[in-house]
């Protein structure tokens, strides 16, 4: 039997057994229970040191620029640099923020030191509740069902999202659908680089739907797009330990550099945005202690419960871009934005290789 074909048996299986009544209130007592709190305000800290060059020397840092009034809003970033220029701009497709920093004059050591605020609260639907949120605009509709070049919607992904969501009607049931399906079928791949490449199609050609955030959660959007939901990924970095328990949904100390996760989100008319974290169930089977834990663990049931229609602030979004064009670079855009990037004499620097490339990013809660 095909891999493809016994994932799609398995999440028929699993919703025909009963499977989570996703996204719905967690009875009191649950592990996990994402509720409106207060907001949380973080400062971001990153230090980027770039070797030595007679050639120019070009930097560009992710910084919050994506905002949510109900969970989600940037504050004022500032920054200490030896460099020739410094200036926060923007991707124009995604106003993806950043800050690019260019060194002309060779000093010893480029280096800039970037701060960033940043208020964020949990969030959770009310499944029980439909409403009538802010519709999109056409703008906003037609970027987020459009093709990316990582997050195809036609051929595989069609083919797949066709398959996935059958004859429902309902846009919570296909969301729903979608979300399980990604849940069950893929996996988390602890030698993945970084976050992972995102590159959705090789992942159904393949038959390998094994990765991480940018993978998993990359899927989820491509098949929800490709089903004729808006959908967006959001890229950007964890800051603070869960306060549910989680080991492996949180930091673990101030230092922060390798930190970085993608989120995803679905539109839904009586909902509006609607929080969608497949990948971090699958981290939570992964690394949860004892590690290597099954489906129907009470751990990472209430996760993926949870994880559609809720989620914790102790996170930091960066942007929903994809496709972002760095600003004087003489290379290729980029599939997506949450790591600092740097060319040295026009050759572009390993951005997952913070050791050599040198960046780190601390965190610091000023309110609790």
């Amino acid at each position: 039997m095909k891999r493809s074909h016994f994932i799609q048996q398995g999440v028929a299986l699993s919703m025909a057994a009963g499977a989570p009544r996703l996204g719905l209130a967690a009875p009191a007592g649950d592990l996990f229970q994402p509720t409106q709190r207060a907001w949380r305000t973080f400062k971001v800290t990153a230090l980027v040191t770039l070797p030595s060059s007679p050639a120019p020397v070009q930097a560009w840092i992710p910084v919050p620029g994506f905002e949510e009034s109900d969970w989600m809003r940037p504050g004022a970033t500032t920054w200490e640099t030896n460099a020739t220029s410094a200036n926060v701009v923007r991707d124009g497709k995604w106003g993806v923020k950043m800050l690019h920093a260019e060194w002309a004059n060779q000093p010893s050591s480029p280096s800039i030191k970037i701060m960033s605020a940043v208020s964020t609260r949990d969030r959770a639907v009310d499944f029980s509740r439909p409403g009538r949120p802010k519709a999109l605009t056409s703008d906003e509709y037609h970027l987020y069902t459009a093709p990316t070049k990582l997050l195809p919607t036609d051929g595989i992904v069609a083919e797949t999202a066709k398959k996935i969501v059958r004859s429902t009607s309902s846009d919570l049931e296909k969301a729903k659908r979608i979300y399980e399906w990604v849940v069950v079928g893929t996996s988390r791949n602890p030698k993945t680089r970084g976050c992972g490449l995102g590159d959705v199609s090789f992942m159904l050609e393949t038959g390998d739907l094994s990765g991480k955030c940018a993978d998993i959660n990359g899927l989820f959007v491509a098949l929800a797009r490709a089903a004729g939901l808006p959908a967006r990924d959001l890229y950007g970095i964890r800051v603070a330990p869960s306060r549910f328990g989680y080991k492996s949904l949180g930091t673990h100390s101030d230092v922060i550099t390798k930190a970085q996760h993608c989120r995803a989100e679905v539109f839904l008319s009586e909902y509006g945005w609607v929080p969608s974290d497949p990948a971090d169930v699958r981290k939570v089977m992964l690394e949860e202690p004892p590690g290597h834990l099954s489906l129907n663990d009470p751990k990472v049931n209430d996760a993926r419960e949870t994880l559609f229609g809720a989620w914790e602030g102790n996170y930091v979004v960066y942007n929903d871009g994809h496709d972002v064009t760095l600003p004087g670079s003489s290379g290729s855009d980029i599939g997506f934005f949450m790591y600092p990037q740097a060319e040295v004499h026009a050759e572009r620097r390993d951005s997952l290789a913070p050791d050599t490339f040198v960046y780190a990013i601390d965190s610091e809660e000023t309110t609790a």
